[in-house]
């Protein structure tokens, strides 16, 4: 647990998520399965400041991202997002859209791996939270649509324009923000949507596997493996090489460093313990 977390105390109970956790695994599930767990302002919300609270507190060494019933995520809700959206003022829109992408950020900041497990639907926002992750498992069933421009706005929503390009390509990033058709599982791994395509129905378990995986390594390293694929996304080479050596001079310190050798040394599976 980080020392630094402030007065405030760990939230219980999250009104628009199912949250469990074990082996410092946490595992968030979209739960609206009765309409394809459609975004709401406030699992917006619960998401951006879960995933903020988890990477403040240090507890959680990787995220499973998925959703209860048919499929991963719909979108936003149009009756409850597009609906409601239509009444706010320009203001309000803004202060809406800054946390649909405070959400993005958070995944692709947060000092863990985030895996979403996707199975059936990931249209609109739910496409852009899959992508935000570190990982995509989907089995056969998956359905990636980044729909924006079929209801009139950018394709370039929630930091999808930044992402997917990077992801699949230029081209392949082209065609899907523009023309918002679906992209079934099989085309989605062969562009390099898919990090891992399962077996139909193993989409979670092997999500929950590789988590308990992630969570029992080098955490230190993942976290700033992590941190160094964003922060030099835009770094010309010179800047990329030095933020490298400082990074992993500082890494070099640690223990987890230390204890390598040392289980190299005695012929020993490593003990990592993230410091």
């Amino acid at each position: 647990m980080s020392p630094f977390t402030g007065s405030a105390s760990r939230t219980e109970r999250w009104r628009h998520l199912r949250v469990s956790h074990e082996g410092g695994v946490a595992t968030v599930t979209l739960d609206r399965p009765a309409r394809l767990n459609a975004l709401t302002f406030g699992a917006y919300a619960d998401l951006r400041d879960l995933v903020a609270e988890l990477a403040r507190e240090r507890s959680v060494r990787a995220l499973v991202l998925g959703g209860a019933g048919r499929g991963f995520c719909s979108g936003g809700d149009v009756e409850e997002i597009i609906g409601a959206t239509l009444a706010l003022d320009t203001g309000e829109l803004l202060d809406f859209n800054r946390m649909t992408g405070q959400v993005v950020r958070a995944l692709r900041e947060c000092p863990f791996p985030v895996i979403a497990a996707v199975h059936g639907v990931a249209a609109g926002a739910g496409a852009v939270l899959a992508l935000a992750a570190d990982f995509r498992v989907a089995d056969p069933t998956a359905r990636f649509a980044f729909l924006f421009t079929s209801v009139g706005l950018s394709g370039g929503d929630m930091g999808a324009a930044y992402l997917l390009p990077r992801v699949v390509g230029l081209g392949h990033a082209t065609r899907l923000l523009m023309l918002g058709e679906p992209v079934p599982a099989a085309e989605a791994e062969r562009i390099g949507l898919i990090s891992r395509l399962t077996a139909e129905g193993e989409a979670d378990r092997e999500a929950a596997a590789l988590a308990a995986r992630l969570a029992a390594g080098p955490t230190l390293a993942y976290a700033q493996t992590k941190a160094l694929l964003t922060a030099e996304l835009d770094m010309p080479l010179a800047a990329a090489v030095e933020l490298d050596a400082a990074t992993q001079a500082l890494l070099m310190n640690s223990e987890d460093y230390a204890e390598f050798h040392a289980a190299f040394t005695a012929k020993r599976a490593p003990i990592w313990r993230g410091r």
